[in-house]
């Protein structure tokens, strides 16, 4: 079996996490594994040190006749079953266009939806979902909108090819260790320093929990206009020295494990978020958002908090209730720990994947 991951980002982030958690799987079964990309440092450098062989090509979409044939080259040298895995439509059409001139019968190609968004509804792209021998949406909210397009109409893509799989992390099961009860609480944040991640209603909400034992810990990356306007409005609040600020990490699991609760305060509709199921991982209680995927694995009130966005005042209750309440804390932190290893964990996600790729 060979299987060719295709992406088409220059930045590090979720979706990448996600195709190289997969890559690194099937090495590990002996399969033939590729990833093909754009010849982006940051993501390049991940796949290199995971031992995954590259494929680069443009992969600029609809009128890139070079990657095709590049790919389509490929796909004739290959032998055996190919499992072409895409993150996002112009992709799709890559990987389609490649297996027609290639000739080769036994490709097969998937996708990914990892975004909450109807689906375009025009000529060129009913074709691709025709085309497609399998969709899979990493939640129920992805799938329910994508679908919403055509209302009572029949689907362009067959129901029976489309599948929910929420994401999981490909990590060694963690053992649960409560968070240490000295010294000051610390929240965490940590994802892509961007609007639509809530930054602003978090620091706001700092700006109300002033005088109590409470530090924000923000890790990530972003543009120099944004971290900078982001950094005025703390420094605006009065919060400033309230926050540590670090630069994004490949693994943010040892600095989970370090802080005692997660703050993920997104504005914007979150298909899945990595990040709320690595608090869980690590047995950490979090305040997230609930306008996203984030209460189809997330209890209010049982192993998190769930807020509305953009509400700082309501964020800085939630935050100082799990803050002020040790026993709640590690009460919710060791649900979550429960919840991520009895529904999320690796195998919940491989399990299914491994049965499309092998039946499609």
């Amino acid at each position: 079996m060979t299987l060719i991951q295709i992406i088409s980002s220059n930045r590090w982030g979720g979706i990448e996490r996600y195709a190289l958690d997969i890559c690194r799987h099937f090495i590990k079964q002996d399969w033939n594994v590729f990833a093909l990309t754009i010849d982006a440092k940051a993501v390049d450098a991940m796949f290199e040190k995971e031992g995954v062989p590259l494929i680069h090509a443009p992969l600029q979409g609809f009128y890139d006749i070079f990657s095709i044939r590049l790919l389509s080259r490929k796909l004739k040298e290959l032998p055996g079953k190919i499992i072409i895995h895409a993150h996002g439509f112009r992709n799709v059409f890559t990987a389609l266009m490649a297996r027609k001139i290639s000739g080769n019968k036994n490709v097969k190609v998937i996708m990914t939806r990892h975004k909450v968004r109807r689906a375009v509804d025009s000529w060129s792209l009913r074709l691709l979902y025709r085309n497609l021998d399998a969709l899979i949406f990493v939640s129920r909210l992805s799938r329910d909108r994508f679908v919403a397009t055509w209302h009572n109409r029949l689907m362009p893509i067959n129901p029976d090819r489309m599948y929910i799989i929420h994401n999981s992390l490909n990590i060694d099961t963690p053992q649960y260790s409560p968070p240490d009860p000295s010294g000051p609480i610390t929240a965490m944040f940590h994802g892509p320093l961007k609007a639509g991640k809530g930054l602003d209603t978090l620091i706001d909400a700092m700006s109300m929990l002033k005088g109590k034992r409470i530090r924000l810990r923000i890790v990530g990356s972003g543009t120099p206009d944004y971290l900078d306007r982001i950094r005025r409005r703390a420094i605006s609040r009065g919060v400033m020295e309230m926050i540590d600020w670090h630069k994004h990490v490949d693994d943010p699991l040892p600095l989970i494990k370090d802080c005692d609760l997660g703050v993920l305060p997104s504005v914007q509709e979150e298909a899945f978020g990595l990040a709320n199921i690595e608090y869980m991982a690590m047995g950490r209680a979090q305040v997230s958002s609930s306008n996203g995927a984030q209460p189809e694995y997330l209890t209010d009130g049982w192993d998190g908090l769930l807020v509305p966005p953009s509400n700082p005042s309501f964020l800085a209750e939630s935050i100082n209730k799990l803050a002020s309440d040790q026993e709640l804390r590690i009460k919710m932190g060791k649900r979550a720990f429960d919840t991520f290893n009895q529904r999320l964990s690796w195998k919940h996600f491989i399990d299914p994947l491994t049965d499309i790729y092998l039946k499609v």
